[in-house]
């Protein structure tokens, strides 16, 4: 067995761990909303439609803020037609999905379900074929007390307090040129520097994130961001990244190492943002909003669009997520705290149905998938300061990304309880010894190690039939002696190793 070892030190601190990391994801978009979270009729449903069980396993997910109402969807949504009565609410196509919204869940029911969830809303405003006005108009409508037009329409419609949304996005993927309203950066730019400028007249308090790169591969990657900081650095607090990760081609061994393209992803756009910052004399340092991220066997999407019609809907992209595709999520996760520093937010897309931690039927049960528990367990866990890891691993070749390390590694220091916890995933497809070097931290003893290994059964997938097929399972306690201890990390696996003060 291949060994690897680990130094931790509270000394090498990167940041606090953000709650808004634990982000996810609700659009317009197949059954993520309808049949989703929400499905009058169902027997968990409440008066409102809003399934209960969804709820309450968005809880226990642990998700702090979701981004709404896309995405794709949101280039071409005019918002009024969302609320108000639902019976005079039009039906609209939507041009993003190829399918005919009813409007029946707008504005109004997401923000009951999000106070429902204990989520934070993070908003995003269509500036794909609508504009500065459009965007003051749902700001106003949200956040103004009363006494104006909108801000009483919204009284009248049922919610005499305002929303209070604090975190907007300027618009959607507008580099790409699938979206609705696609711009050249010079001119979403500009549109969002004047959207932003005015947003904040309207409420100072609000942070705003300006659109970046659909992903890394975009021809224009880099100097999209670029153009459009020279407009907005001064106006916005963050800037997007989006990323997927597609096991299609059967390449595992690349797929492992997916963590690698989000790490350099990261590290690019900040230094992007930091040329810009440095040539404009900002003092401020940039976050970005890494707001839609996850494994999606995105070569299925076109075929699901072109075998139907405009329908109302229709189940787009629910894919059933393997052994393997939950350690990649979950190295994935490692990468976002790894940059705490630096990314403030992150949404993994999407929360149900659509490329989802949690699937649903019609009428029937929900349940987790994969996916679902290094999430949970990285929300759970991930409390306190982000400590800097270097550690000596084994490594091997991959045909994208090219010479990776085996181990990949995170620590998240939590100094009220004096917990550690380390995540660290093994991408080889033989166990891994880690020999863990704790004396930096006093007074720890081994609380647990729980692992999710895909090595046994890579192809397994949780379904409702088999709901916890694959799920985390408890191995044994790490024996700290002298602040040093040994364990046994199983063929791709990702894990979580707690320690905490002894008693």
């Amino acid at each position: 067995m291949r060994t690897a070892q680990l130094t931790i030190d509270p000394a090498f601190a990167i940041g606090p761990a953000d709650r808004r990391l634990f982000g996810s994801f609700v659009e317009h978009m197949g059954r993520c909303v309808y049949g989703g979270i929400y499905e009058p009729g169902h027997p968990e449903a409440d008066a409102l439609g809003l399934r209960r069980d969804v709820l309450e396993l968005t809880r226990e997910l642990g998700v702090s803020v979701v981004r709404y109402p896309g995405g794709n969807f949101v280039s071409g949504y005019r918002w009024e037609d969302g609320v108000g009565p639902v019976g005079d609410r039009p039906r609209r196509l939507d041009l993003a999905w190829k399918t005919v919204e009813t409007n029946a869940f707008g504005l109004h029911e997401f923000m009951t379900w999000a106070n429902e969830a204990g989520v934070e809303p993070m908003m995003a405003v269509n500036l794909g074929t609508r504009g500065v006005q459009e965007a003051l108009d749902l700001l106003e409508y949200s956040n103004h007390p009363g006494g104006t037009h909108l801000s009483d329409q919204r009284r009248k419609n049922g919610a005499e307090d305002p929303f209070g949304v604090r975190l907007w996005c300027l618009g959607n993927e507008l580099d790409g040129p699938w979206q609705v309203g696609h711009k050249t950066a010079d001119e979403y730019g500009r549109l969002a520097a004047e959207a932003a400028r005015a947003m904040k007249m309207s409420d100072p308090s609000i942070s705003l994130v300006a659109c970046g790169s659909s992903n890394r591969r975009m021809p224009t990657f880099a100097s999209w961001e670029a153009t459009v900081l020279e407009h907005t650095y001064e106006h916005v607090d963050y800037i997007s990244a989006h990323t997927y990760y597609d096991p299609s081609d059967g390449d595992r061994a690349s797929l492992l190492a997916s963590a690698v393209d989000m790490d350099n992803f990261i590290t690019e756009v900040v230094a992007t943002a930091d040329h810009v910052a440095a040539k404009q004399r900002h003092r401020r340092k940039l976050k970005i909003s890494f707001d839609e991220w996850n494994v999606w066997y995105e070569a299925r999407l076109q075929a699901d669009l072109d075998r139907r019609g405009w329908v109302e809907a229709p189940a787009l992209i629910e894919d059933d997520f393997t052994a393997v595709d939950a350690v990649v999520v979950g190295d994935l996760l490692i990468t976002l705290l790894r940059h705490a520093d630096r990314v403030g937010v992150a949404a993994q897309a999407q929360l149900a149905n659509v490329i989802a931690p949690i699937r649903t039927r019609n009428g029937g049960p929900a349940w987790r998938q994969s996916i679902f528990h290094p999430f949970a367990l990285t929300a759970r866990y991930a409390r306190g300061t982000v400590l800097r890891t270097e550690p000596v691993s084994p490594r091997y070749e991959t045909k994208k990304y090219g010479d990776v390390p085996v181990l990949d590694t995170v620590a998240v220091h939590d100094e009220e309880t004096g917990e550690l916890t380390v995540f660290a995933v093994n991408r080889s497809e033989t166990d891994l010894e880690l020999q863990l070097d704790l004396r930096g931290v006093s007074g720890l003893s081994g609380q647990c190690h729980l692992t999710l290994a895909a090595g046994d059964d890579p192809s397994a997938t949780n379904t409702e039939a088999e709901p916890d097929k694959v799920t985390p399972r408890e191995l044994n306690t790490p024996t700290l002696d002298a602040g040093r201890c040994s364990v046994r990390l199983p063929a791709v696996s990702w894990n979580v190793l707690r320690f905490g003060n002894r008693p």
